[in-house]
């Protein structure tokens, strides 16, 4: 989730780990935001302690942007004109690194610390953990998932608008031939030793390298060169563009070429057949360090699995209850039913989906007052999921910039289940977290850019049901989409564990969410597809929720009739994308001092 690092810009998921997440970053292809105040300074260290643990972390950012060859402009941390090395000799060399820098923070006594230096602590060791425990695991020998791949993502979603820019944009171009024969040599290595993506959740991703290997105006790349914004004057607008039209046709084809025939001949017909994470070589104890990075704390598969059980049974009474509201006298299955198919709940063109997106979006502005305190200067836009990943591509993702929503396969994307996915994808949910992560106190740039899948996307399934507090979901329909969610999320619980730890067929799984959820054929498929090649990040969402939703009934509990959503939330999101036992301690801690000053005002 979400981006708090530039997850919440792109948005894009690499293979299963926090790794290739953050070399994903250094790559991804992302409109430059708006210019930036100079940060302000940080405190000074406190005492040796503290200035000891701030050398480490400061340390590690520096040389981790270095690796990834990213550039501080403008007080962001942006893609250079290459990409990062990625060959196993690199990911040895940072193995190594990570471990030794673990083994310095173990030496840091933590009761030294003061509050937001002991915070720095935790998220900077769960960041490492992830960093390192990937890196030795060697995911990178399966750089890609069902609906996020190292080939792309590379080209911008909207044109840039400074010289610099297009010239760090041609420069990673240039190095794409480079960059995919050191992915290739490690997905043959991968292979060779039985670590692949599951033939299964990518089969026929092939065919979104296949636009870029056209020389013709078919070919993204091209496209973008011609979409040169006129703020860049003549004669550099020219020159920009025949200069990366013959990088294009020169570099980036031929390596997509090859790359398409490599997938085809050789990765494709050789990747493994089972879909178990479990399968993997020692593959039970990666799931377990994959559980742990993405729900950041201590659970096993079982309770996860019996967690999910019991939430799914809740959830399922909730929704018959609300079909008994719309009216609807048949079955469940027949409501089910009903919902995928009747006209009324869909669009007939891409722009009457993408308005009634717009105006749920401007809907919430409205609400918006009343549900944070502070309010974020920064804006998104809504931008269709773009055609070469649309087949694939979930129904929306939120990011800084903008919020991506998907209108191929229309008959596929249910008008009810709008409010939510908005609430979730955009505001209050990942595109506002993330433009009031712009605004946030002073705090370490690796801090600044961390990102918790259990922070991110619990907060983004909270915000849909705080929807039910911001009166967003106007009919039964509406309701029983957001249920529909929620329960595609707890049953994510059940099905990802089941896959991944007992032993569940694909079909098995797409049963089981098919059976609980009105989601479309086409999503449900095309998610346990997504939990196939992406093990234990399905969790996140629902257990990041519950740990968020329980948190704020236990303020209303300790805060009564004084209890106010706003600095609730403001404290929430001012804190920062943290494992969940740091939110836990932090929101106790406003809890308490909330409570100390209702005890004063008496």
């Amino acid at each position: 989730m979400p981006d708090a690092r530039r997850r919440f810009r792109s948005m894009l998921r690499p293979t299963c780990s926090v790794l290739a997440l953050s070399l994903s970053l250094a790559l991804g292809a992302v409109s430059p935001a708006l210019a930036e105040e100079t940060p302000a300074p940080l405190a000074a260290p406190a005492n040796a302690t503290e200035a000891k643990l701030r050398a480490l972390y400061t340390g590690e950012w520096d040389w981790r942007q270095r690796e990834y060859v990213r550039e501080k402009i403008d007080g962001r941390w942006q893609a250079g004109d290459r990409f990062p090395s990625v060959t196993a000799q690199a990911w040895e060399r940072r193995a190594d690194y990570w471990k030794r820098t673990l083994a310095a923070l173990d030496a840091i006594p933590v009761a030294e610390l003061g509050r937001e230096e002991r915070v720095n602590a935790a998220v900077f060791r769960t960041s490492v953990e992830a960093l390192h425990n990937n890196a030795h695991w060697r995911t990178y020998e399966a750089p890609f998932n069902s609906d996020t791949f190292f080939w792309g993502g590379l080209n911008p979603r909207q044109p840039y608008q400074t010289e610099a820019d297009w010239r760090r944009f041609i420069g990673r171009l240039s190095d794409v031939p480079r960059y995919f024969d050191e992915h290739i040599a490690n997905m043959t290595r991968g292979l060779a030793r039985g670590w692949s993506v599951p033939r299964s959740s990518v089969e026929g991703r092939d065919a979104t390298i296949a636009p870029y290997t056209l020389t013709d105006e078919g070919n993204p790349f091209l496209a973008t060169f011609d979409r040169i914004p006129a703020s860049i004057p003549e004669p550099v607008r020219t020159q920009l563009r025949e200069e990366g039209r013959r990088v294009v046709l020169e570099q980036a084809v031929p390596a997509y070429t090859g790359l398409l025939a490599f997938m085809r001949e050789q990765y494709l017909p050789r990747a493994r057949t089972t879909t178990a994470a479990s399968d993997l070589p020692d593959g039970r104890a990666f799931y377990r360090t994959q559980i742990r990075e993405y729900v950041t704390r201590d659970m096993s598969a079982r309770e996860i699995h019996d967690l999910g059980l019991a939430e799914v049974e809740r959830i399922a009474a909730e929704m018959r209850e609300v079909m008994v509201r719309a009216g609807f006298e048949g079955t469940f299955e027949e409501f089910l039913t009903f919902l995928r198919t009747d006209p009324q709940f869909y669009a007939k063109t891409p722009h009457e989906l993408l308005a009634h997106t717009a105006w749920i979006a401007k809907k919430i502005d409205g609400e918006l007052r009343h549900t944070l305190g502070v309010l974020p200067r920064y804006r998104f836009t809504i931008l269709p999921v773009p055609d070469d990943v649309a087949p694939i591509y979930t129904s929306g993702r939120g990011g800084l910039e903008s919020c991506l929503f998907n209108t191929y396969d229309l008959p596929s994307r249910p008008l009810y289940n709008l409010p939510a996915l908005v609430a979730h994808e955009c505001a209050p949910g990942h595109s506002l977290q993330a433009a009031l992560a712009l605004e946030a106190p002073a705090r370490p740039d690796f801090r600044q850019q961390a990102y918790f899948s259990g922070y991110g996307e619990g907060w983004g399934l909270y915000t849909e049901w705080l929807g039910t507090r911001m009166g967003i979901y106007e009919t039964p329909y509406e309701d029983f989409g957001r249920l529909t969610f929620e329960m595609w999320r707890a049953a994510r619980l059940v099905i990802d564990t089941g896959l991944h730890e007992y032993g569940w067929s694909r079909q098995q799984a797409i049963d089981y969410l098919a059976s609980h959820t009105a989601l479309a054929h086409q999503d449900i498929v095309n998610e346990v597809d997504r939990y196939i090649a992406w093990p234990g990040q399905a969790l996140a969402y629902y257990i990041g929720y519950k740990t968020i939703l329980d948190l704020r009934a236990e303020a209303e509990r300790e805060l009564g009739a004084g209890f106010d959503q706003r600095p609730f939330h403001d404290t929430l999101l001012n804190l920062g994308s943290v494992p969940l036992p740091v939110l836990e301690e932090e929101i106790r801690t406003f809890i308490a001092e909330q409570k100390a000053a209702q005890a004063a005002g008496r």
